[in-house]
């Protein structure tokens, strides 16, 4: 995955309680509401995910909003995200083992799926814990398993606010580790 530092703009929203003379207060309460702005935002199309914030570089002087007594302050401010892209070699882990595929977590990624088609050499084994296995290699992908596999495609989706991905194991050095 491609970390990458970023400079945004945004406004930040400060409740009346937090509001100090000395600036001191001010500031933290700048930078705890924009690190839960952040949180709460998870990813963007343009971005990737949204990592850390690492510098507030400026704030702008505040609006008062009339109703709420709250104050906004335009920011600007790096952060660190991390965008993947196809043809990566990426580490997961194993979530969910179906009779089509594998669902991998990769990071902050959820959404991958490694389908049986894209997993040569390994047959689905349903028992008590189900599982795809490789005879000749003597290797196994069952739940908590780590994989290396490849990005095969990607699908931003709105509606989550995230990343999805498809995965394969065809190239070298990729399965189970």
């Amino acid at each position: 995955m491609v970390f990458l530092e970023v400079e945004m703009q945004g406004n930040v929203v400060v409740h009346p309680d937090q509001l100090d003379s000395k600036g001191l207060l001010l500031r933290k309460g700048i930078i705890l509401r924009l690190l839960e702005d952040i949180a709460c935002r998870k990813a963007s199309q343009e971005h990737g995910y949204y990592i850390a914030v690492t510098a507030l570089n400026s704030v702008a002087e505040g609006r008062v909003q009339e109703l709420t007594g709250d104050v906004v302050f335009p920011v600007s401010f790096n952060c660190i995200t991390l965008k993947p892209s196809k043809g990566e070699i990426l580490l997961g882990t194993v979530d969910k083992v179906l009779r089509h595929g594998i669902f991998l977590k990769s990071g902050p990624i959820e959404n991958i799926f490694l389908s049986e088609k894209k997993m040569e050499d390994y047959k689905f084994v349903m028992s008590e814990e189900p599982k795809f296995i490789n005879d000749r290699q003597q290797s196994r992908m069952e739940n908590g398993s780590r994989v290396r596999f490849k990005v095969l495609g990607i699908k931003w989706m709105e509606w989550d606010r995230g990343f999805q991905m498809l995965a394969t194991l065809t190239g070298d050095f990729l399965g189970p580790i």
